[in-house]
């Protein structure tokens, strides 16, 4: 059955979710987890969250980041509850349950879809970078409700794959390496831009 071109169904929240998965080697534990939301549309307005853990898995080595930086904790609190934890990467990871919130005050980016991409959060003790760098060619997915996070939802994004990536959050530098990632039988990356993303509620 064709799509109608209005789609019916209830949006939980529209705007961008890239990501950073970053492993010890490629096929080895994680490392560093990024999440990063700029949210237009949403039942708690419109926002910026970015999840931010260099030290997912609490092996307590050195300095860590395991906090969300927000602007509209509210946002910040259901995009967790109802959407990252299911992520696949972030699914288990222990460092979501001491998972603190961080005021920002600024969600800055720049670069473009060619070659680089970067995120600058800033505010009172906050001085954040995120960047994906060797952007590959974009694809669209469309997950349907079986292929998607939560099980419950359709999803509809613009992703943009990067073959390197760097987190710095705080003076904290992400470790670990980004490895390649299957999507449905493309070839993607760990690392990704996700652009005109939006979460239908079926």
């Amino acid at each position: 059955m064709a799509r109608p071109p209005v789609n019916p169904n209830p949006v939980d929240w529209s705007g961008e979710n890239p990501g950073i998965t970053l492993k010890a080697t490629v096929d080895g534990e994680t490392t560093c987890l990024v999440s990063f939301f700029r949210v237009v549309v949403s039942p708690h307005g419109a926002g910026h969250a970015a999840f931010v853990l260099t030290d997912p898995l609490l092996k307590g080595t050195g300095e860590a980041v395991n906090t969300c930086f927000t602007d509209n904790e509210p946002l910040a609190r259901y995009l967790l509850s109802d959407f990252v934890r299911f992520f696949g990467a972030w699914r288990g990871i222990p460092a979501l349950d001491q998972l603190t919130y961080t005021t920002a005050t600024s969600f800055t980016h720049g670069g473009d879809q060619f070659t680089a991409w970067t995120e600058t959060i800033a505010g009172p003790g906050v001085d954040v970078t995120l960047s994906w760098k060797s952007l590959q060619k974009p694809f669209l997915v469309e997950y349907l409700k079986e292929q998607s996070a939560t099980g419950k939802h359709e999803m509809f994004s613009l992703f943009v794959p990067a073959l390197d990536a760097e987190v710095v959050a705080n003076g904290v530098r992400g470790t670990g390496v980004v490895g390649p990632r299957d999507v449905f039988g493309t070839q993607s990356s760990m690392a990704f831009l996700a652009f005109s993303e939006t979460w239908l509620n079926v």
